[in-house]
């Protein structure tokens, strides 16, 4: 018996505005591991294939649509756009959580978690990728998750990186960055002042701003840069 029933493939289908060609992967897309058929089949492996498509759509469309920013700005941005929540919140706008097919206990307070929503997308996007091949991909991802680039270019000048540092920083390292002002200049009413990350006991990345405020901000801002510059370079090495 399939772990999605069909009247659900055929929604989840009309959802996602895709029709495949062999539904079996679509039901699979959709199978955590949590409830895998009895041979093993989930979506676990499907996540995979699924973020490298999808890292590698947002990047190719970002490359070829901001053709004046850095590579540090496109990373960011990148990162954003296939984090967790965003992704989450494309499942839900997708309705995948009506179709997803879990074990007991998965569902938390009413709904599943961010997590289990954001590798349905993937899972998805490899099972679109597979079944009709990167174009269809493409088209799925960028349909869904244009709207997604668009709102953090808007914002990216009000992007609070403290936080943004701060989750990175708890969720890969276990760790919280605190801040210290490792340098000062000009007259009271004019000052500027140097601050610098410190994360595990470690210094990391400092800058300079008119109040201490922004000068965390900028070193947060910079600190984090490293952290992805550090994660591409190790995806490189492993590719």
């Amino acid at each position: 018996m399939p772990k999605v029933s069909i009247a659900k493939l055929l929604e989840c289908q009309r959802n996602l505005r895709y029709t495949f060609n062999n539904p079996a992967w679509l039901e699979k897309a959709l199978t955590h591991p949590s409830n895998r058929f009895q041979d093993g089949r989930s979506n676990e492996r499907m996540e995979f294939l699924g973020d490298a498509i999808l890292g590698m759509i947002i990047s190719e469309h970002l490359f070829e649509s901001l053709t004046d920013r850095r590579e540090g700005h496109l990373t960011r941005v990148k990162s954003f756009v296939v984090s967790g929540p965003p992704l989450a919140r494309r499942s839900r706008a997708l309705r995948l959580d009506k179709f997803v097919s879990v074990g007991k206990g998965m569902i938390d307070n009413g709904e599943l978690p961010d997590s289990v929503m954001s590798n349905v997308f993937e899972a998805v996007v490899a099972a679109i990728y597979i079944d009709g091949g990167l174009p269809e991909a493409r088209r799925f991802v960028l349909n869904n998750l244009a709207g997604e680039i668009a709102r953090v270019e808007a914002n990216e000048h009000e992007q609070n990186y403290k936080s943004i540092l701060q989750q990175f920083v708890q969720r890969e390292l276990a760790g919280t960055p605190t801040y210290r002002v490792v340098g000062h200049s000009g007259p009271d009413h004019e000052r500027s002042f140097q601050v610098e990350a410190v994360i595990d006991g470690k210094p990391y990345e400092s800058a300079w701003g008119r109040s201490k405020k922004e000068a965390e901000q900028r070193a947060a801002e910079l600190t984090y840069d490293v952290f992805l510059q550090q994660q591409s370079m190790k995806k490189r090495r492993k590719d």
